[in-house]
C-alpha cells in the first residue's frame, strides 16, 4: 500500500497524489483495524501516522497492525515518554513498559520528529504531533492567530498537519493551511467513531464506524489500567466544545 516516500536514487522528498493522515490511535487496535480497512480500499500513495500510536490499552496489537505498512511515523509525546522514561512511574507507565519489548522500542526509535512530503494540491506539507515547535502544544480551531504565527515562524511548508488535541479542524493562517485529522482511537468529537483524513488534492475528513461492543470486550480483557477510562471516553466522548475549551486554557499539555 503506497510507495517509498523517498527517492532511492537521490534521497529527495517525493510527491504524492494522496496521503492518508492518521493520528492519536492510543492503542485502540479495533479502531485502527477498521480505519486501515478503509485506507486499503482508498489505495493512498502514503500513510503518515502523527504520533501517540501505542499508548493505550492494546499496544502490542496496535504495533502488529502497522509493522508491515509502507508508512512514515511521527514521534508524539507518548513515544518520547516510552523512550526517555516517565518523570514519575505510575500504574499506566509500568503497563506500557511491560508491553513494549526491545523490538517494539527499536521500532519506535525510528519515528521522526516531523515528516515532510509534497502532496498534490497542498504542496510541501509538514506532519507533526503537537505543533512544529513542541509535541505538547495544543492547537485547535480557536487557537489565537498570534500564537499560531509564533510556532509557524521558520516553517517553509505550505500546509501543516497537527494532532495531539484529538479534535479535527481545518483553517488557514496567513495563507498557510493547517489541519488536524482527528483521533483514530480517542476522538473528542462528541460522537463515537474513528477519525482520520485523506489529503490530496484537497482535504477530506473521514469518520469510520466500528463495533464498540467488540472493542470493549478486547480492551477490558487486556487493557489493564487503561480499560476503564478508554471505554468511558469511547462510549461518551467529550464534545468538541469541551475539548477545545480545555486545550485553549492550557496551550501546552504535560
Amino acid at each position: 500500500m503506497g510507495a517509498d516516500p523517498r527517492d532511492p536514487e537521490r534521497g529527495l522528498t517525493r510527491r504524492f497524489a494522496r496521503v492518508a493522515a492518521l493520528a492519536d490511535v492510543h492503542g485502540n487496535a479495533p479502531a485502527l483495524e477498521a480505519v486501515l480497512a478503509e485506507v486499503e480500499a482508498e489505495e493512498p500513495d502514503l500513510i503518515v501516522f502523527c504520533g501517540d500510536l501505542t499508548w493505550g490499552p492494546l499496544p502490542e496489537e496496535t504495533l502488529d497492525l502497522v509493522r508491515g505498512l509502507e508508512a512514515r511515523f511521527v514521534r508524539g509525546n507518548a513515544e518520547r515518554t516510552l523512550l526517555e522514561g516517565p518523570a514519575e512511574p505510575t500504574e499506566r507507565t509500568r503497563f506500557q513498559a511491560e508491553r513494549h519489548d526491545g523490538d517494539a522500542l527499536e521500532f519506535i526509535r525510528g519515528f521522526e520528529e516531523a515528516v515532510v512530503v509534497e502532496v498534490d494540491g497542498l504542496g510541501p506539507t509538514r506532519f507533526c504531533h503537537g505543533s512544529p515547535r513542541s509535541d505538547e502544544e495544543l492547537i485547535t480551531p480557536e487557537t489565537p492567530v498570534e500564537r499560531m504565527r509564533e510556532f509557524l515562524g521558520g516553517v517553509g511548508e505550505r500546509a501543516v498537519v497537527t494532532a495531539h488535541t484529538h479534535v479535527r479542524y481545518e483553517r488557514v493562517v496567513d495563507g498557510m493551511r493547517l489541519l488536524n485529522p482527528g483521533s483514530v482511537g480517542l476522538p473528542y468529537e462528541g460522537r463515537p467513531g474513528a477519525y482520520w483524513a485523506l489529503l490530496g488534492p484537497g482535504i477530506e475528513h473521514r469518520r469510520t464506524e466500528y463495533d464498540l461492543d467488540d472493542a470493549e470486550r478486547r480492551i477490558r480483557a487486556d487493557g489493564g489500567p487503561f480499560a476503564d477510562l478508554t471505554m468511558e471516553l469511547l462510549r461518551t466522548p467529550p464534545s468538541r466544545e469541551e475539548a477545545i475549551e480545555h486545550a485553549e486554557m492550557r496551550a501546552f499539555s504535560g
